[in-house]
């Protein structure tokens, strides 16, 4: 019986990242480069040669639906698309904040801080442009990912009313330690970039194809267009 293949990606940074899974076996790929679109398909080809498969024998697609490169993000909304219309492929999505939340929540290091910090809550912090941020926090309450500048970033952070635990990286992929300093638990840096075993496992889980292919573009409020009162 042939195993069922499980195509994995995330575009929405450099590096571009793919992998394929089928049975026991899974193959990583992963390329530096800001031209994903020429990076792509040679990538897929080197995979699927390597699992001796064709891209009709992917039943199962998961994407990384944004924030990130609007460039990276329509790459990957555009392969979806492409392989749910010709090949019927399950599509399946999350965000980078779902990703990252994750990969902290089941990590030994947030596991130990939160047998201390009952109340404590993760918040997902990522370099956006600039002196410009990304911020999510996960305490139940839905609360919205937000673009901040730096100054609206810490001063968020500082009024939380609860401890934090960080998951997340600053400028070219940096820890988070100098953005934040000593006041916050962080998360082991391997945590901080997205796992090829994350998106794998959450491939697996019917929720993610909800909403699998509407990307998540975030603006900073200074972009945003007022509604006339």
């Amino acid at each position: 019986m042939q195993s069922r293949y499980t195509l994995v990606m995330d575009s929405s940074s450099s590096p571009l990242l793919l992998a394929l899974s089928g049975g026991e076996k899974c193959y990583v790929s992963r390329r530096k480069g800001i031209k994903q679109e020429q990076l792509l398909f040679p990538m897929l080809q080197r995979l699927t040669a390597k699992a001796h498969v064709n891209l009709t024998d992917i039943e199962r697609l998961f994407i990384i639906r944004g924030p990130g490169r609007f460039t990276g993000i329509r790459i990957a909304l555009t392969l979806a698309s492409m392989m749910q219309l010709l090949n019927k492929t399950e599509v399946y999505g999350a965000t980078l904040f779902d990703v990252l939340y994750r990969q902290a929540q089941v990590s030994r290091t947030y596991q130990k801080w939160k047998s201390v910090h009952a109340l404590g809550a993760i918040a997902v912090v990522l370099h956006a442009f600039r002196e410009e941020y990304f911020l999510q926090i996960f305490d139940g309450t839905n609360t919205a990912p937000q673009w901040l500048n730096r100054q609206e970033l810490l001063a968020q952070l500082a009024s939380y009313p609860n401890s934090l635990f960080l998951v997340g990286t600053d400028k070219e992929f940096s820890p988070l330690s100098e953005l934040a300093g000593n006041k916050y638990a962080l998360a082991d840096y391997k945590d901080c970039r997205v796992q090829a075993h994350t998106l794998l496992s959450m491939a697996q889980e019917e929720i993610w194809k909800q909403h699998a292919l509407e990307p998540l573009y975030l603006k900073p409020a200074r972009f945003e267009l007022v509604k006339p009162t």
